[in-house]
């Protein structure tokens, strides 16, 4: 079978450097950073401008109280990313790949259409989310907003022809920016510390509204393009020439998402203690990003306010980006022929052209695109999971049953959000929640 793989490959020296870490003739730190990159990429989708919106909207409505949405969404998405790099590191293929090479054309061709839908939702969310920062900063309007978001982001993508290394230090770089912004914003918020250390182990959900931001937290942070590129970012980055390599490189890239993840997960979780100290008491009603930039500065200071524009901007154009590269795999692991960046990006992006010039408020664009992706999300995490417990597929390496029982537990939570999400969009009521 023909694989369509990215053409970024490592430098000379780098290649030569891991093949003597796998060969156990290297060690230390420096060694453990030549298998960074991959999930550092794929953690910018999990604090796009979609995650400011919900959070926003959790903070400012909820306090501290769905604070433990945010780590429960940030556990799943550690372990299905480490799921998908192993996929890709083990086989060789990626995840899209693999769906087309193993499932009916029905299957297959239904996956991809989800696929497409979830890419557009993402790309409705990243392009908004710079728009709003670049139409706040340059008091532009936000079709203007738009457009030099798109110019941005192909700005980024020509970096992608030169190399893995180039693209992985640009996007660690808006991560970055991103999660400094958020440490900065806890020194100046006037945090409850104890109410939000017991609101991170504590679940609860006021009522149906809340329910609805929950599961829009899930789709923000368990993102279908996410998993689908990380087994397309470990797939050709460093090849396995035997098991013993191959689990070397499983450790690497374990660690990796752990560490990625977690910091992208701790962003999110200030992102909501940020908007629950700064809006919840006397400005619940706060719940567009355009709103919450304003009111950052009477509130809390310029520095504030000038803190999460800069880190709104680095989210929009840089998960634009990584939206644009997962993209073009998904398309070419499920039909088999690559198209233009330039095109691909067109296709995508033009929804939320659409969407923009028929009015539509932007931040609750923002977040109905991703409850639109916590729908698409289980055809990719069901697909996973089948995959990586395969022992046809995966050999010695398929899940154990820790792993397996934690997947499926992942799998089902999604499974049950969204259901209860579908019975609340068609009014039917929901034992135990109150109503809005």
């Amino acid at each position: 079978m023909t694989h369509y793989v990215a053409t970024p490959t490592l430098t000379d020296s780098t290649t030569f450097q891991i093949r003597e870490v796998l060969a156990g003739r290297r060690g230390g730190l420096r060694s453990t950073l030549l298998f960074a990159g991959p999930a550092v990429i794929a953690s910018i989708a999990y604090v796009d401008p979609g995650n400011f919106a919900t959070n926003i909207q959790a903070g400012a409505g909820y306090g501290y109280a769905l604070l433990w949405v945010v780590v429960l969404a940030n556990a799943v998405a550690m372990l299905f990313q480490a799921l998908s790099a192993k996929l890709g590191v083990v086989t060789g293929r990626n995840l899209a790949e693999m769906c087309r090479e193993r499932f009916s054309a029905p299957v297959r061709f239904g996956m991809w259409a989800i696929s497409e839908i979830a890419a557009m939702a993402t790309d409705l969310a990243e392009f908004l989310g710079g728009a709003i920062g670049l139409s706040l900063l340059l008091h532009l309007p936000l079709l203007a907003g738009m457009a030099a978001t798109a110019v941005a982001t192909f700005g980024i993508l020509l970096f992608d022809t030169r190399g893995f290394r180039p693209m992985e230090l640009i996007i660690g770089g808006f991560v970055a920016i991103i999660g400094f912004s958020y440490v900065a914003e806890m020194f100046i918020a006037p945090v409850d510390w104890a109410v939000a250390g017991a609101a991170l182990a504590t679940p609860s959900l006021p009522d149906a509204k809340a329910l609805t931001i929950a599961v829009g937290i899930v789709g923000a942070t368990v993102m279908p393009h996410a998993i689908y590129l990380h087994s397309g970012l470990t797939q050709n980055r460093a090849p396995a020439r035997n098991d013993s390599e191959r689990r070397k490189l499983l450790r690497f890239s374990a660690w990796e998402s752990v560490i990625a993840l977690a910091v992208a997960g701790a962003a999110n979780v200030a992102m909501v203690i940020m908007a629950a100290s700064a809006f919840h008491a006397g400005h619940a009603d706060v719940a567009e990003i355009g709103t919450a930039y304003y009111s950052l500065t009477p509130l809390l200071g310029g520095a504030a306010a000038s803190v999460f524009l800069v880190s709104l901007l680095a989210s929009g154009i840089s998960s634009s980006a990584v939206g644009t590269m997962a993209g073009q795999m998904i398309m070419q692991g499920f039909v088999g022929f690559r198209i233009p960046v330039w095109l691909r990006r067109l296709a995508t992006m033009l929804p939320a052209f659409v969407v923009v010039a028929m009015g539509v408020n932007a931040t609750d664009a923002l977040v109905y695109s991703q409850v639109v992706l916590s729908f698409a999300l289980p055809a990719p995490i069901i697909a996973l999971v089948l995959f990586t417990r395969d022992r046809a597929v995966m050999r010695e390496f398929a899940n154990g049953r820790l792993t397996d029982a934690a997947a499926l537990a992942g799998t089902l939570v999604i499974l049950a959000l969204n259901a209860i999400l579908l019975l609340q969009t068609f009014n039917i009521p929901i034992p135990g929640l109150a109503a809005v």
